[in-house]
């Protein structure tokens, strides 16, 4: 009995699966080898086509390497690091503001309380267009200095077609007519100025005003009205209560910034295109201006893009991307977009060939993409191999060592 209790306390070996062998060249010393790992490769057309993919891997000293079997090395693509010419692109973090030579205030010209406001954010206006209305008493006044400067140009002109009459006949000096001649210049003035007062409030036909004290406020210009400054029942000054903002929205302005290390490749007259997560097509725009200091915070130095805004998308405040289009790059590294995988960190990587079938991980440095390549700007030198179709079998097998 003792006997069968030994027996049965004994451990189990479990059982291994078989794994297929590997060769691996002699200059690497061996640490282990992984196992086979299954993979599946969706088919082009109508269907897929299955497969079976194997990976193995070997340990060197300075780095890890996978290789593939000769009977899948047929999905996989291997490519040399190209240097061509690329378009630079610089791409700046900007927010869209209102084109300030597009953008006027509107103050009042009256002092008094507002009465009505007719006009909401957001509209359109044209110019010569009622705002909001003023009960001013003032209005009375500058109506009652026009009727007297009127009737005393109107008398003016009378004395001196009387003048010209005498001092033809010979019935009164030079002087006199020269007098009369000065008063009537001095009362046409001042009826111009009390005209264009009463013009500038909007009154068309002063004359026909009657004793109304309720003058609109009007747009100076055409546009779109982006902020309102009054209420009805508020007390405005003249010349200093600002009402309204008209702006023509049809352009705006995009303030990026732009690293010194950058300035050189920027300059005023160059394009940009425009582009915002808030929709899907971009937008035109162009370089007017480059601020002429740098921001100590930042290191950073503020350029202006005048950008068309056609269908008003562009709101005042929304945080944009601006490609600056700043020339070629010479000899720029490029390799198949495919190529480029992301870690579990969403760093980016190649699958390098360090010798025949042996492949190693390699963080690279990214730049633009272009026409499905992408700029390699670290990590890899011009003629080195990388996987440029088939990479994912290799990340996949990685991931499951």
């Amino acid at each position: 009995m003792f006997e069968k209790q030994k027996r049965a306390q004994k451990p189990v070996k479990p059982r291994v699966p078989s794994m297929p062998n590997f060769r691996l060249q002699s200059s690497w010393p061996l640490v282990g080898v992984a196992g086979g790992l299954i993979l599946s490769l969706a088919g082009c057309g109508g269907g897929a086509n299955k497969m079976t993919s194997f990976a193995g891997r070997s340990k060197g000293p300075h780095a890890s390497f996978l290789s593939i079997p000769a009977a899948q090395r047929g999905q996989v693509r291997v490519v040399k690091v190209q240097a061509r010419s690329l378009p630079r692109t610089l791409r700046l973090a900007g927010t869209v503001s209102y084109n300030t030579f597009a953008t006027t205030p509107v103050i009042s010209q009256l002092d008094g309380p507002v009465t009505r406001v007719v006009v909401v954010p957001g509209e359109s206006v044209r110019a010569g267009q009622p705002l909001c209305y003023v009960d001013s008493p003032g209005f009375s006044q500058m109506r009652a200095h026009y009727l007297k400067t009127r009737d005393a140009a109107r008398l003016a002109g009378l004395q001196l077609d009387r003048a010209r009459d005498l001092y033809a006949h010979h019935a009164i000096a030079l002087q006199q007519l020269q007098a009369a001649q000065s008063q009537m210049a001095q009362s046409q003035a001042d009826l111009d100025a009390a005209r264009q007062a009463l013009l500038v409030l909007g009154v068309k036909n002063p004359a026909t005003a009657g004793a109304v004290t309720a003058i609109p406020i009007l747009a100076p210009v055409a546009g779109e009205i982006v902020a309102r400054g009054v209420e009805p029942g508020q007390y405005v000054r003249a010349g200093s209560t600002q009402a309204f903002l008209i702006s023509n929205l049809n352009t705006v302005w995009v303030l990026a910034h732009v690293y010194q290390r950058e300035l050189g490749w920027v300059r005023p007259g160059e394009t940009a295109t425009i582009e915002t997560d808030a929709y899907p097509n971009q937008f035109s725009g162009r370089i007017t201006y480059i601020a002429p200091e740098v921001d100590p915070a930042t290191r950073t130095l503020q350029v202006r893009i005048v950008t068309a805004n056609p269908r008003h998308e562009l709101k005042k405040g929304m945080y944009v991307t601006a490609l600056i289009h700043a020339g070629e790059m010479a000899h720029a590294l490029v390799v198949p977009t495919a190529a480029v995988l992301r870690n579990g960190e969403n760093q980016p990587f190649v699958y390098r060939e360090a010798a025949s079938n042996q492949f190693a991980m390699q963080m690279v440095g990214l730049g633009i993409t272009r026409g499905g390549m992408t700029q390699i700007i670290s990590g890899l030198r011009a003629g080195e191999p990388v996987i440029a179709h088939g990479s994912l079998f290799l990340q996949f097998a990685e991931q499951n060592h």
